[in-house]
């Protein structure tokens, strides 16, 4: 678990439907300092709470998880307030690292590290963060909802990688933590799996091309979210092109065709 480190949160009043509750921030605190994990969006009234919740111990540094903008935007600014590095894997809109982390780096704080796992899927730069059975998940994993990606092959992977890594508790970038994290993680992998067979079988059904997918698959989604689903169904219906299973003539909208090849 997270052994002898304090793990505390604050919440960014950034509520949607992207973003359930809003963005959770991490204070990470051991021996009177302390790493901001996911300082989220620029508002003045969530920079005001880090900092009252940062206290008297010394900031030592500010790590994204990934450059989305409910996530790293408050990252730059808080460094320089603070006079330390920012970390992160890739410099992105309204971020910019001052170290750039690769898989297994660590990053320190009093004498403890978390260490940086790459799991690009949800977004190419996406990085988890692995104290002891403890996983900061981003948005790889969140409570409650299933993630948006932007590719299904990575995502996969990456969730295979952190099913191997053993850990036992998850705190994700939205909601509550998860203290079953092997069966969330085989949750997650089991929905991905069955969104491939549910798409392959309504292709064989007569579904045509991704607006009748998304109308399958996705029946009763709420407006707000069809567009979601509609990149959804594009990601996953590119991943199974690579993997040979159909024929996916994408133009980037709903009429984009797809059919199931011979051999699938």
């Amino acid at each position: 678990m997270s052994g002898s480190i304090d793990v505390g949160r604050v919440l960014a009043p950034n509520p949607s439907l992207y973003t359930g509750p809003g963005t959770n921030t991490y204070l990470l605190r051991h021996a009177g300092e302390v790493l901001i994990l996911d300082p989220g969006p620029i508002i003045p009234e969530h920079e005001a709470a880090i900092l009252a919740a940062v206290g008297a111990d010394a900031v030592v540094g500010v790590v994204v998880t990934h450059t989305h903008p409910d996530h790293a935007p408050l990252a730059n600014p808080l460094g320089s307030r603070l006079d330390v590095p920012v970390l992160g894997f890739d410099e992105g809109p309204g971020f910019r690292p001052d170290i750039r982390l690769a898989d297994a780096d660590a990053v320190r704080f009093g004498r403890k590290a978390i260490t940086a796992v790459h799991t690009p899927g949800h977004t190419p730069d996406h990085l988890c963060y692995l104290f002891d059975g403890l996983l900061f998940t981003g948005d790889h994993i969140m409570q409650g909802s299933t993630v948006v990606i932007e590719d299904a092959s990575d995502y996969l992977q990456s969730l295979y990688l952190v099913r191997d890594l053993g850990v036992t508790r998850l705190e994700p970038g939205h909601g509550d933590a998860i203290d079953d994290a092997g069966a969330a993680i085989d949750d997650y992998i089991d929905h991905r799996l069955e969104r491939e067979r549910q798409l392959l079988a309504a292709i064989a059904g007569g579904a045509a091309n991704v607006g009748e997918l998304v109308d399958h698959v996705y029946a009763g989604v709420p407006a707000g979210l069809r567009s979601a689903a509609v990149h959804q169904v594009r990601v996953q219906l590119t991943k199974l092109s690579r993997d040979g299973a159909v024929t996916f003539d994408d133009d980037r909208t709903e009429r984009a065709t797809v059919r199931l090849n011979a051999s699938a």
